[in-house]
């Protein structure tokens, strides 16, 4: 450990942890080109040689120029994530295409209290019931 003084320890960190951010950046810029619909195969395919041709300038450049729209196409595929998990909440739910608001609830509670109370008979009660949940 002589041989090697805690500065420079501290400098190889450094770059270390650079040298990955890099990467990460690089993998980000690719993902995006590819994720983008903007774009066509020829663009798509001139920006990845580019970022792996010239990696700091083509990240750079791509950063520059196509920087803010990276943010939107990412909201973008979070939203439509988001919805095709809500969807399938939905449907593992069985309440696709339904209403299934506090509304249902207060009818089947009032139902409930009708069929307890005798107002209404227990077929009238399922009848009712269906007709609601359908």
């Amino acid at each position: 450990m002589d041989d090697y003084p805690a500065l420079n320890l501290f400098w190889t960190m450094l770059w270390l942890f650079l040298w990955i951010l890099w990467f990460f950046l690089m993998f980000k810029v690719l993902t995006d080109i590819f994720r983008s619909h903007d774009m066509g195969g020829w663009a798509k395919a001139a920006w990845t040689i580019f970022v792996i041709v010239l990696p700091y300038l083509g990240v750079l450049v791509y950063l520059i120029v196509r920087g803010q729209g990276m943010g939107h196409r990412d909201r973008a595929v979070a939203a439509q994530a988001e919805g095709q998990f809500q969807d399938y909440i939905r449907k593992a739910a069985g309440t696709e295409g339904r209403d299934t608001g506090p509304r249902h609830v207060d009818e089947l509670a009032r139902l409930a209290d009708l069929k307890d109370s005798g107002a209404i008979s227990e077929e009238e009660f399922r009848a009712a019931k269906q007709r609601l949940l359908a």
